[in-house]
């Protein structure tokens, strides 16, 4: 009986898992194409093939739903910082890191406008807000730790690895609104590239 029980509750967890993650792929699909706040919770369930029990059980409201796709890319995103930084192994040469940095970091419209679309609303929202501000300030410590582990030092006027970086979100950010606009990705992986060569490198 306990093994059947086992058994069972390892089905359940996987199809929640399944539930969840085409709840997050339905919510993304359609967040692109209308924007998110445009979006009703029945239509996410409709696209996903789910009932709103189905949303109901895996998340509370669109806002943590949100969250959890910022936290699958963010986690992307350090990972690929990570991987740039780290595959030359304790050697490693800071500008050719940062050349792999701005030709493997997530560039994806989609993306850009849904998380343009949710900032405007967390603008509005204090509380939605600071829940925002403790993401990117975990994808920031992430990114921090990986340029502290780098040879050779950071340039002084940045302060800190944390410093740091700030100024490759920064600079992330603002290249990513430029390719809002024009949709030129390869001109956007370019001047990311500058930018953070500029800022990392003496």
């Amino acid at each position: 009986m306990a093994e059947r029980t086992a058994t069972t509750g390892r089905r359940v967890t996987r199809r929640r898992a399944r539930t969840r993650a085409d709840l997050l792929a339905a919510a993304f699909t359609v967040f692109a194409a209308k924007g998110f706040g445009r979006v009703p919770i029945e239509e996410i369930c409709e696209t996903a093939g789910y009932s709103r029990g189905a949303f109901y059980s895996n998340f509370a409201s669109l806002d943590e739903l949100f969250f959890a796709l910022y936290q699958e890319r963010a986690e992307l995103i350090a990972a690929q910082v990570a991987g740039a930084l780290a595959a030359d192994g304790p050697e490693a040469d800071l500008p050719a890191a940062v050349d792999r940095v701005a030709g493997v970091l997530l560039l994806d419209r989609d993306w850009l406008l849904v998380k343009t679309d949710f900032l405007i609303h967390a603008a509005r929202d204090p509380a939605v807000a600071r829940t925002l501000l403790e993401h990117r300030a975990g994808l920031r410590r992430t990114i921090a730790a990986r340029l502290a582990a780098t040879p050779g030092p950071l340039p002084a006027v940045l302060g800190d690895a944390d410093g740091a970086a700030r100024a490759v979100v920064a600079a992330y950010d603002g290249v990513t609104t430029q390719l809002l606009l024009d949709r030129d990705v390869e001109d956007a992986r370019r001047w990311l590239g500058r930018l953070l060569t500029a800022l990392l490198t003496s």
